[in-house]
């Protein structure tokens, strides 16, 4: 499958990769629900690797991402997948439920967190939360992928 922005080829590749792995941010947000939200690469505390730091927490066990010098003092940002953040009450991190759209065996919620950043949530339909209500979540990100930080208003629109 070939992706293109413009005239210019962003990616070939198959549909594991584009959706996975994708090579620009282009790719990334035309490819499947996500959104892109701050983070911070930094080296592990523990010597392990590097870790990104998010609104979400700490996302560790990287294994293709990059050493916490690529990009200018490690400031990124980073591909959330509706698939990479799970309900959890238990979570300390809440998140107020702004949209839901039911999909039958799930819904897919947009969730805006304390400080503001929103991420999207694929929800089993069972937890039928309403419009406004804080629930728990924590990020189980697999692909971890990471951009440069765009300046303000850079972004798609």
């Amino acid at each position: 499958i070939g992706v293109m922005q413009r005239g210019r080829l962003d990616q070939w590749d198959d549909a594991y990769h584009l959706y996975h792995r994708p090579a620009t941010r282009f790719v990334a947000d035309f490819i499947g629900h996500g959104v892109f939200t701050p983070g911070r690469i930094v080296e592990g505390r523990d010597g392990s690797g590097p870790q990104v730091r998010t609104p979400l927490g700490d996302l560790s066990d990287l294994e293709e991402c990059p050493v916490p010098g690529a990009y200018p003092g490690g400031e990124c940002e980073v591909l959330l997948r509706a698939d990479d953040i799970v309900h959890d009450d238990d979570s300390p991190v809440k998140a107020r439920i702004e949209r839901k759209a039911f999909r039958g065996s799930e819904f897919l919620y947009t969730l805006q967190l304390a400080s503001g950043e929103r991420v999207l949530a694929h929800v089993p339909s069972h937890h039928d939360h309403q419009l406004g209500e804080w629930i728990g979540i924590r990020a189980e990100v697999d692909h971890v992928v990471t951009f440069p930080r765009e300046p303000a208003g850079s972004g798609p629109g």
